[in-house]
């Protein structure tokens, strides 16, 4: 252990890591700091074993003064954080076995365009869609926030539009380029999703971005602003093109599950799911995507209770721009930019994903 008078200094330690390429920080009792580098958990061996005071103390350092009662009152608590150097940081404090924790995601000061990230050319046309929903989704930490900032990015450059986001921390900042991005963070500009999509809705928006359907309210009136002629963007912790349209359907009672199929094939212009895997030559990860392009036959299938037929046509809808996940896997893995093991741990289907793998 070490002095418990010591004072780690959080700017320094942030900076450190960002050098490094690490994705997250955590400060956790009883461990030395931990950070994610290239999706694996490794010890930041320079440092000492934590405590509760020098943790404390971290958060001291970083916390907005408004929200100090609600960390004292032991309440989860998310908050942004920017270093003397201008990062930008997404914070989350929590409570484990009666200690305070630490959970820091690095984000990126520069907005990464589509180009960038090497995505399709379909995720462009995407975002120029006059209305419509546009959903991004994958696990926790699978690149949703960083491939969405890029597309409103695309929207801010090519087109002029007034775009409101509304994010539980604001990520990525956007300047005003032909567009005028106005960006609301739930707690500081707005109480919740729900609330401000419903205030959006008189704010004279083209292009919406919710940072996260996360309960049916939110859902229902991101479908609502989609079907009133905006363009929706928005992400799901699914893992699938058919697990996205299930899960939105689901939410609603039985009694209305009819009619939400209608208007979800209407107002739906594609869904974009998404993992990061490690590459094979150490120099980072890289996004295997799966991408649904509605088309008046998918379309069809939503309004008819056929998702379970979606997952073929994605197969077959490549002169749609459609990518099926276990074939982007496949033919990742095939190519030797990522581990064949990896890829079969997020792939759905693995007699799928050998029998693109035997094709290529």
């Amino acid at each position: 252990m070490f002095d418990e008078e010591r004072v780690i200094d959080i700017d320094r330690v942030l900076d450190e890591v960002r050098v490094l390429g690490c994705s997250d920080l955590h400060f956790t009792n009883a461990i030395q700091p931990i950070v994610r580098l290239n999706g694996a958990l490794r010890k930041l061996g320079s440092y000492p074993v934590m405590n509760d005071t020098v943790i404390d103390d971290i958060v001291g350092q970083m916390i907005p003064d408004e929200l100090r009662t609600q960390f004292r009152r032991h309440e989860d608590t998310d908050f942004s954080f920017t270093t003397k150097r201008g990062f930008r940081h997404r914070v989350n404090v929590y409570r484990q076995r009666n200690h305070t924790a630490i959970a820091i995601r690095l984000l990126r000061n520069d907005i990464p365009t589509l180009e960038d990230l090497s995505l399709p050319d379909i995720m462009a046309d995407f975002a120029m869609r006059p209305r419509g929903l546009v959903l991004v989704t994958g696990p926790t930490g699978s690149g949703k926030s960083t491939t969405l900032a890029a597309m409103i990015d695309y929207v801010n450059t090519n087109r002029s539009a007034h775009v409101i986001t509304v994010e539980d921390p604001i990520e990525y900042v956007h300047e005003h380029k032909r567009c005028m991005v106005n960006q609301r963070e739930v707690g500081p500009d707005v109480p919740d999703f729900a609330a401000a999509l419903r205030a959006a809705l008189r704010e004279d928006p083209d292009v919406i971005l919710v940072g996260e359907m996360r309960d049916f309210e939110t859902i229902s009136a991101a479908i609502t602003a989609a079907e009133t002629g905006h363009l929706v963007f928005s992400t799901l912790h699914t893992t699938s093109a058919s697990d996205t349209i299930n899960r939105i359907i689901d939410v609603y009672p039985e009694h209305q599950q009819v009619q939400i199929r209608t208007q979800l094939a209407n107002v739906l212009v594609g869904v974009i799911s998404q993992t990061l895997l490690p590459r094979c030559d150490g120099t980072g990860r890289m996004a295997a995507l799966e991408i649904l392009n509605v088309t008046d036959a998918i379309a069809a299938m939503i309004r008819d209770n056929k998702v379970h037929l979606i997952q073929s046509s994605i197969q077959t809808g490549k002169q749609f721009g459609m990518m099926c996940l276990d074939q982007e896997l496949a033919r990742m893995a095939k190519d030797g930019v990522i581990y064949e093991a990896d890829a079969l741990e997020r792939c759905h289907d693995k007699q799928e994903f050998y029998r693109f793998f035997n094709a290529l």
